[in-house]
């Protein structure tokens, strides 16, 4: 794979429950919404789950993902296509920790930092909304 190797770890405080977060993460339904303009492949099950392969695309760089690990607190992809490497989430009460690792051309830490301000915009909003019910 042509491209720079690059590294990234950020942690983030999201003052919402674990629940929340997880629900964000391993629902088919929540990541679409979170991650558009981002598309994910349509043929998903509701809960991601260890085994399961599927792509996403971005405009015209398509990224292939295996769920290496989906559990009550944290999600490891591995990468190809777009990013040869891996991206892993770990999640706890208020806190979300993104690390990723590949090979691409595309400046992954900015796409990291910008997927993760979106996670937190979007399960601010769910919790807020939750309480109003």
């Amino acid at each position: 794979m042509l491209g720079n190797f690059q590294q990234s770890n950020l942690r983030i405080a999201v003052g919402v429950s674990e629940n929340t977060i997880g629900d964000s993460l391993l629902k088919t339904d929540n990541l679409r919404q979170w991650l558009f303009p981002q598309t994910l492949s349509s043929e998903l099950p509701e809960i991601l789950e260890t085994g399961l392969t599927f792509t996403s695309s971005l405009g015209f760089v398509t990224i292939k993902h295996k769920v290496e690990i989906a559990n009550e607190n944290s999600l490891r992809l591995l990468l190809s296509q777009g990013i040869d490497g891996y991206h892993e989430w770990v999640w706890g009460e208020g806190w979300v920790q993104s690390k990723l690792e590949g090979i691409s051309l595309l400046p992954l830490k900015l796409g990291q930092t910008f997927s993760l301000l979106k996670l937190r915009q979007f399960v601010l909003n769910k919790e807020q909304n939750q309480t109003i019910e």
